[in-house]
C-alpha cells in the first residue's frame, strides 16, 4: 500500500493537533516532554505501579454515550488518542486556585508521604467518582488495585471532616464539544510514520486485510498492554480503529449465550456479564460468575479498561468448550495470507466474535488462580474446570480440565478426563483423579519459572476445590463429614476496612500556635496531590541537554575482552561513549574504596557499570546503549551464601559479641534445639527511580548536581572530575525500573544458624547464633548492617549466656546496602524463629514463652548497655488488651477445629530498636519576619521538613506560616549525615533547635527593651542594630562509646519499643493468606506530630509485610536477576493492608534524650510486621497437626504462597515428591 501523506492526531489535554506523531511515543512521554505536564509520573514503564494513571474520555458509538476510564499513560500510544480527551492530575485542581475534593482529602487525611504515587491514586479515585459519584467500598478497593504504594489511610480522628469541600459532580469539566463533532464524520484510515515505526489505523475490515497482507509481520495492537510492556518493536505496527468500539454484543441463533467482539475490553465484558448474572437463572450463568471473579484479580482497572478479552480468555475457556469463536460471515479476499485470516478471527469485532455459552442444569464450572500476590498479579498456576452430569445423576458425562502455568501454553489433562467419564463423583474418583493428574501434569525440576513442587501441588489442590464445590452443589448426605469441614474453605473473604481511631492530646495551656504534638498536615501533601511537587526528573530540560544511559554487564563474573561501539555510533543523536578511560580523576569509589565508577578489565556482577552512552534524547541514548557490543571471557561466579561458605569467600571483617558462659548455659538447659533460617533480600522499590542531572556552571570548574539521594555528602564528585569538566553542557540520567533494580542492590539476604538451650517452662538459658549475609561484590555498608544484626540478635529477650558471630559473604551480585532497619530486622527475625521453636517444643503458648523472657527495667543487654526508660512491658500489656488477645485466641482455636482446609493463626511480637549519628542546620530571619530554614536531612515523605518547621515554630515562638524550608543542599549545610537510621528528626531537630536558640539569644536584649512588641518589630530592630539574623546549628549524639573488643560502653543513645499482634487466615490448599487484623502499640516518646508518626508506623509495617510475606528476589544460578520490575516482583498492594488495622501510641513516656521528648519512628516499626509472618506460621502449625506433625519445622522468609503451601504437608503434597537436590539444575537459586 502506498502512503501519499501522513495523518495528524487530534486529542484534548489542552487543544492538541499533533502532526508529527512518532508511534513509539507514549502518552506519558508526550505529557512530560512535549506539554510539560509532569504530575503524571514514570514509576515502572510497564503498567504495574499506577503512578502514570490518567483519565481517558471518549464518545462510545456502541453505547451512544461519553465514557470515562483510567489508563496507564506509560503504555498508551499517542497514536491511539485520536478524538479522545485526556485528563491529568493538573487538570482537576491546583494549590493556586482550588484543589479538587479528592486532592484535598488525600492531603488533609495524611494520605501522602513521598507523594510520587499520589497523583496516580488521585486520578484513579477521580475517575471512579466521575462514573460513580457515590461509590461502594468494594468499588473503591477495585479502583485502587492498579496502584502500588506503601500508602495508608490514617484515622478519622486526626483531621476534621467538616473542613472538607463537598464533591459536586456538576462542576466537573464537560467532554469537549469539538470532539463530539468528529463522530458524525465518516471514518478514514490513519497513518503515522516515526523514525523506526509506521502505524496504520484502518477504518474498514477490508483495509485491515490489505494492510496485513502487505505487512504480515506487523504487530496488531489493541490495548498495548503486552507490546508496551515488552518494549519490542518491529518496523510496522497495525492498530485497529475498533480498539475502543468495545465489540458487538448480540444473541446468536446457533446456540444460547452472549457474544462479544474480540476487541471488547475486559471492563466492558465484566459489566455485561454482571448484568446477565443479575437477570438470568443461576445455573445458566455458572461460567459468567467464575469469569467475573477471575477478572477481579486479573489486573488493575487501568489494564482491564483497555486490554481486550481474547488475551485473558481465549485458550483457557475455548479448550473446555464453554466459549466458542464465531467465524467470518462473509468472504474477505486476503490472498493466500493465512496469518491475515487468523488475525481477523481474533481481532474483528463484527466478523469474529467470542461467545460465552449459557450452561444447562447439571453442568458446573470453576476457575482458580494462584499468584504471588492476590491483586493485580499474573498466575503461577490457573485453571478452568468443567463437568457435566446427566439430570438426577452423579455420574460424569463429560469433564474438561484445562491448566495454565504447567507448560508454555495452556494444556488439557486429556488422559485424566478420559478416565473419569462414567465415574461417580465420589471420594474414590477424587483419589484416582489426583494420582492421574500428578502423573499427567508433571514438570521437569528445571522447568522455567521454578516453584515446581508448588505448581504440581496446585494442580491437585484446584481439582480438590472443584470436587468440593460440586459436593456442596449436590448436597449429597453421604458426604456430610467432608461438607462440614470443607464448607468454610469455599467462603470468600471480603475486605471491610475498619477505621484506625486515635485521639491525640497536647499539654493543657499549650499555645494554639505551638504545633508540636499536633497532627500538622505534611507540608508537601497538597502539592503532591495536585502534581505540583517537583521531583528530580520533573526539572525542565536544559538547552542542548544530553541523556546518559548506562551500559552494564550481562555476566556475573568475567573478563572484558572488548567493547565495540560501532553500531551504537550509527544511532541518530549519538554523542559519545564514556568508560573508565574518560574519568579524569580517580575511578575508585565506594564507602570502602573497593568499587569503581566504570568497570576496568573485569566485571563482578550482572549490572556492573562498564560505561555510558550520551545522546540527544532518552530514546536514542537507550537504543545506542543496547547497540554496544561487549565480549567476555567467563569466570566462575559465586552467587549464593552457601557457595560463599563452601569456598570461604568472605570479607575479612568479622563481628562477634559474647556474654556469659556458653557451655554452662547449655549444661543447665532441659532442652536444646538447633535450626537455621534464611531471610531473602528486598528491593527498595522507591517509586521514583534514581535520577541525576549534572549542570556545569562554566566558571571555576563548578558543577551543580540535582540528585535523588538521601546522602548528599557522598554524592559530591570533585575527586572523580579532576580539574577539567568532561562536558560543557548538562547531562541527565534517570534509570528505568529494570536498570535500577539490577544495578542498585537492596536489603541483605541472611542465613542464620542457631542453637538454643531452655528450661521446661520456656526460660532461655543459652543462645549461640551464627549469621551470614550476602554482601555482594563490594563492602558498601555490609559491615554496619551485620553489626546491627548482631546487636539485635536478642530482640527483646534477656539471655544470660549468649554468643553471636556475623560474617559478610563476598559474592558476584550487585552490592547490597542500607535498607530500612539496617540489619536489625534480620537479627530479630532469627530470634523469633528460635523462640517459636522453643514454644512448640515445650508445648506452651508462644505468647507466654515470649513474655517470660522479656527484659525488665535496668537489665543489661548482651552488649552490656543498661536499659533505661524500658517501656516494652507496658506496650506488651496494652497490646494484649487492645487486641482482645485471649478471647480471640479461643475463637481461633475453635475455628481451626471446625475447618480442615482453612486455618487461622495469631502472633504477638515485640521489638527493641537501638537509635544512634551528627547533623547541621541553617536559619535565616528576614526583615519582614519570615524565616528560611535549611537542614542536612532529606525529605523523602517521612515528614522531616514538617517536623523541623514545628520545632522551629515552638523554639522561635512564631506561627508555622512564617517559616519556609529550603531544599537540602551541600552549599548550605555541608558534611551532613545520611538521612538514615530513623534519627533524622532527632539530630536535625536538635541542630534546628541549636540554630534557633542562637537567634533567640541575639534577640533577647531587643525583646527586653520592647516586651510588648511583635516578632516583626524585634526582627526589624535587630536588623537596624546590625544584629546577625542568620545562625548555624550543629548536633551530635553524645556519649556513644561502645568498645567491641571489651564489649562495653554505650552503643545506642536510647531504644524505641513496640509490640504488634496480627491475625491471619491461610488457605492450606493454595498457600494464599489474608491479613485479618493487626494491633500495634508503639512508644514514640512524646510525638512531634502524631499524624506523621502513625503514617510512618503504618508504612513501615506494610513495607515489612512485603519483606516477610511477599517480596522475593529471584536469581538464575549464573547470578542473573529475573525480578526486575512489578511484573515479577510484587510489593504490597492495597489489599495487603490488614482488614482491621489499629495503631496506638504509648502515652506518658517522654524521652529525655531527643528533641522535645520525642523518639525515632522511621525504622523501628518495620519489624513489627514479623507478627504477620509468625501468625502464618501459627496457622501452618494447626494445619500440620491435622497431618500428625507436631515437631518444629523450618519456614524461611518471605512466607510466600509457595512456602506456606509446601509447609502444609498433606496427601496432595505427598503425591508430588521433590526431585533430589544435585540431580538437576534449578531455574532459580536462593541467594
Amino acid at each position: 500500500m502506498h502512503v501519499d501523506r501522513f495523518s495528524e492526531v487530534i486529542f484534548l489535554v489542552f487543544q492538541v493537533v499533533e502532526k508529527n506523531v512518532d508511534p513509539e511515543t507514549t502518552l506519558l512521554t508526550y505529557l512530560r516532554r512535549k506539554l510539560g505536564l509532569c504530575g503524571t509520573k514514570l514509576g515502572c514503564g510497564e503498567g504495574g505501579c499506577g503512578a502514570c494513571t490518567v483519565m481517558i474520555s471518549r464518545f462510545d458509538n456502541l453505547q451512544k454515550k461519553i465514557i470515562n476510564y483510567s489508563a496507564n499513560a506509560c503504555l498508551f500510544p499517542i497514536c491511539a488518542l485520536h478524538h479522545v480527551a485526556v485528563t491529568t492530575v493538573e487538570g482537576i485542581g491546583n494549590t493556586k486556585t482550588r484543589l479538587h475534593p479528592v486532592q484535598e482529602r488525600i492531603a488533609k487525611s495524611h494520605g501522602s508521604q513521598c507523594g510520587f504515587c499520589t497523583p496516580g491514586i488521585v486520578m484513579s479515585m477521580y475517575t471512579l467518582l466521575r462514573n460513580q459519584p457515590e461509590p461502594k467500598m468494594e468499588e473503591i478497593e477495585d479502583a485502587f488495585q492498579g496502584e502500588n504504594c506503601l500508602y495508608d489511610l490514617i484515622s478519622t480522628s486526626l483531621f476534621n471532616p467538616s473542613a472538607f469541600q463537598p464533591l459536586d459532580p456538576t462542576q466537573e469539566p464537560i467532554f469537549p464539544p469539538e470532539l463530539l463533532t468528529h463522530n458524525n464524520k465518516p471514518q478514514k484510515q490513519l497513518c503515522f510514520k516515526g523514525e523506526r515505526v509506521m502505524w496504520f489505523q484502518p477504518s474498514t475490515l477490508k483495509e485491515l486485510v490489505a494492510l496485513k497482507a502487505q505487512y504480515p509481520d506487523a504487530k496488531l495492537v489493541v490495548g498495548n498492554t503486552e507490546v508496551g510492556k515488552r518494549k519490542h518493536f518491529v518496523p510496522v505496527w497495525g492498530f485497529v480503529n475498533i480498539i475502543f468500539a468495545m465489540g458487538q454484543i448480540s444473541a446468536v441463533s446457533e446456540f444460547s449465550g452472549i457474544c462479544f467482539g474480540a476487541s471488547c475490553s475486559l471492563s466492558h465484558l465484566e459489566e455485561v456479564l454482571r448484568k446477565a448474572v443479575a437477570q438470568l437463572p443461576s445455573y445458566k450463568t455458572e461460567v459468567f460468575r467464575a469469569v467475573i471473579e477471575q477478572l477481579r484479580w486479573f489486573a488493575g482497572p487501568q489494564i482491564r479498561n483497555v486490554a481486550q478479552q481474547t488475551c485473558f480468555l481465549s485458550f483457557l475457556l475455548l479448550r473446555i468448550h464453554i466459549c466458542i469463536l464465531i467465524l467470518l460471515d462473509e468472504p474477505i479476499d486476503h490472498g493466500n495470507n493465512t496469518k491475515a485470516s487468523f488475525v481477523l478471527l481474533i481481532i474483528s469485532s463484527n466478523k469474529a466474535n467470542i461467545c460465552f455459552l449459557f450452561f444447562s442444569k447439571g453442568e458446573y464450572f470453576s476457575a482458580f488462580k494462584q499468584a504471588s500476590r492476590r491483586e493485580d498479579d499474573i498466575a503461577i498456576v490457573n485453571c478452568g474446570l468443567r463437568v457435566l452430569f446427566p439430570e438426577g445423576s452423579d455420574c460424569v458425562q463429560e469433564i474438561k480440565l484445562s491448566y495454565g502455568g504447567m507448560a508454555p501454553t495452556t494444556v488439557m489433562a486429556r488422559k485424566t478426563c478420559q478416565e473419569l467419564i462414567g465415574r461417580k463423583w465420589k471420594e474414590d474418583l477424587l483419589q484416582e483423579a489426583c494420582h492421574m493428574l500428578a502423573s499427567e501434569m508433571n514438570l521437569s525440576p528445571s522447568a522455567p519459572g521454578g516453584m515446581v513442587d508448588f505448581r504440581r501441588t496446585l494442580v491437585l489442590s484446584f481439582f480438590f476445590k472443584f470436587y468440593l464445590t460440586q459436593i456442596l452443589n449436590s448436597q449429597d448426605p453421604s458426604q456430610s463429614n467432608i461438607l462440614v469441614r470443607a464448607h468454610q474453605h469455599l467462603k470468600k473473604l471480603f475486605l471491610n476496612y475498619f477505621p484506625n481511631i486515635f485521639e491525640y492530646e497536647v499539654p493543657p495551656g499549650q499555645s494554639i500556635e505551638d504545633t508540636v504534638g499536633r497532627p500538622l498536615m505534611h507540608l508537601s501533601a497538597a502539592k503532591q496531590a495536585s502534581g505540583e511537587a517537583v521531583y528530580c526528573d520533573d526539572i525542565p530540560r536544559y538547552e542542548n541537554e544530553l541523556y546518559l544511559t548506562l551500559v552494564t554487564s550481562t555476566k556475573a563474573h568475567a573478563k572484558i575482552l572488548s567493547v565495540d561501539t560501532t553500531e551504537a555510533q550509527n544511532v541518530p543523536g549519538f554523542f559519545c561513549f564514556i568508560s573508565e578511560k574518560d574519568v579524569p580523576g580517580s575511578n575508585i569509589t565506594g564507602i570502602a574504596n573497593d568499587e569503581t565508577i566504570f568497570a576496568k578489565d573485569t566485571v563482578t556482577c550482572v549490572g556492573h557499570i562498564i560505561g555510558g552512552v550520551l545522546a540527544d534524547t532518552q530514546e536514542h541514548s537507550r537504543r545506542a546503549a543496547r547497540a554496544v557490543k561487549i565480549t567476555y571471557e567467563d569466570l566462575t561466579p559465586i552467587v549464593t551464601i552457601e557457595e560463599a561458605i563452601e569456598k570461604q569467600s568472605f570479607f575479612k571483617w568479622v563481628r562477634k559479641i559474647e556474654k556469659g558462659n556458653i557451655q554452662k548455659g547449655f549444661e543447665e538447659a532441659d532442652h536444646i534445639v538447633e535450626g537455621e533460617m534464611y531471610l531473602g533480600g528486598q528491593e527498595h522499590f522507591y517509586l521514583e527511580t534514581h535520577c541525576t542531572i549534572a549542570v556545569p556552571k562554566k566558571e571555576d570548574g563548578e558543577m551543580e548536581l540535582f540528585v535523588s539521594t538521601q546522602n548528599l555528602t557522598k554524592t559530591q564528585v570533585s575527586q572523580f572530575l579532576g580539574v577539567d569538566l568532561i562536558f560543557a553542557i548538562g547531562v541527565r540520567c534517570m534509570l528505568d525500573r529494570d536498570e535500577d533494580m539490577l544495578i542498585s542492590g537492596g536489603r541483605h539476604p541472611f542465613l542464620g544458624f542457631y542453637k538454643v538451650g531452655f528450661k521446661k517452662n520456656g526460660r532461655i538459658t543459652c543462645l549461640d547464633v551464627s549469621f551470614y549475609s550476602n554482601g555482594g561484590n563490594s563492602a558498601d555498608l555490609s559491615f554496619g548492617v551485620m553489626d546491627r544484626a548482631v546487636f539485635h540478635m536478642d530482640n527483646s529477650y534477656n539471655i544470660p549466656n549468649i554468643r553471636g558471630i556475623g560474617r559478610v559473604c563476598k559474592t558476584n551480585l550487585s552490592s547490597n546496602t542500607a535498607f530500612r532497619g539496617f540489619g536489625g530486622p534480620q537479627g530479630m527475625m532469627v530470634a523469633e524463629c528460635w523462640m517459636s521453636d522453643v514454644a512448640l517444643k515445650c508445648g506452651l503458648p508462644a505468647e507466654e514463652v515470649r513474655k517470660l523472657n522479656l527484659y525488665h527495667e535496668g537489665d543489661l543487654t548482651h552488649f552490656n548497655q543498661k536499659l533505661e526508660g524500658f517501656t516494652l512491658r507496658r506496650c506488651w500489656e496494652e497490646c494484649i488488651k487492645n487486641s482482645d488477645y485471649h478471647a480471640r485466641r479461643k475463637f481461633i482455636d475453635e475455628f481451626n477445629r471446625q475447618n480442615r482446609w482453612k486455618k487461622r493463626g495469631m502472633a504477638i511480637i515485640p521489638t527493641k530498636f537501638g537509635i544512634s549519628f551528627t547533623a547541621g542546620a541553617l536559619v535565616h530571619v528576614y526583615t519582614d519576619g519570615a524565616v528560611l530554614l535549611t537542614h542536612g536531612g532529606t525529605e523523602m515523605g517521612q515528614g522531616l521538613n514538617t517536623k523541623m518547621i514545628q520545632v522551629a515554630s515552638r523554639t522561635l515562638g512564631i506561627p508555622t506560616s512564617k517559616i519556609y524550608i529550603s531544599e537540602t543542599s551541600t552549599n548550605t549545610v555541608p558534611n551532613a549525615s545520611p538521612t538514615a537510621a530513623s534519627v533524622s528528626a532527632d539530630i536535625n531537630g536538635m541542630a534546628v533547635l541549636n540554630a534557633c536558640q542562637t537567634i533567640i539569644k541575639r534577640l533577647e536584649p531587643i525583646r527586653s527593651a520592647n516586651p510588648k512588641g511583635s516578632w516583626e518589630d524585634w526582627v526589624l530592630a535587630a536588623y537596624q542594630s546590625c544584629v546577625s539574623l542568620s545562625a548555624t546549628g550543629f548536633y551530635r549524639i553524645p556519649d556513644l562509646d561502645y568498645d567491641p573488643e571489651k564489649n562495653e560502653g554505650k552503643a545506642f543513645a536510647y531504644f524505641s519499643y513496640g509490640v504488634s499482634c496480627s491475625e491471619v487466615e491461610i488457605d492450606c490448599l493454595t498457600g494464599d493468606h489474608k491479613n485479618l487484623r493487626t494491633d500495634i502499640v508503639m512508644d514514640v516518646g512524646t510525638s512531634l506530630n502524631p499524624a506523621i508518626d502513625i503514617g510512618q508506623i503504618e508504612g513501615g509495617f506494610v513495607q515489612g509485610v512485603g519483606l516477610f510475606t511477599l517480596e522475593e528476589l529471584r536469581y538464575s544460578p549464573e547470578g542473573n536477576l529475573y525480578t526486575r520490575g512489578p511484573g515479577m516482583y510484587k510489593i504490597p498492594s492495597f489489599g495487603d493492608i490488614p482488614t482491621e488495622f489499629h495503631v496506638s501510641l504509648l502515652r506518658d513516656c517522654p524521652n529525655s534524650k531527643a528533641i522535645y521528648s520525642s523518639k525515632a519512628v522511621g525504622e523501628p516499626p518495620l519489624f513489627l510486621s514479623a507478627s504477620v509472618f509468625y501468625a502464618i506460621k501459627d496457622a501452618i502449625i494447626a494445619a500440620r497437626q491435622e497431618s500428625g506433625l507436631k515437631e518444629p519445622f523450618r519456614l524461611d522468609s518471605p512466607a510466600t504462597p509457595e512456602r506456606i503451601r509446601n509447609a502444609c504437608v498433606d496427601v496432595f503434597t505427598k503425591m508430588c515428591p521433590s526431585a533430589k537436590p544435585g540431580t538437576f539444575k534449578p531455574w532459580s537459586v536462593r541467594v
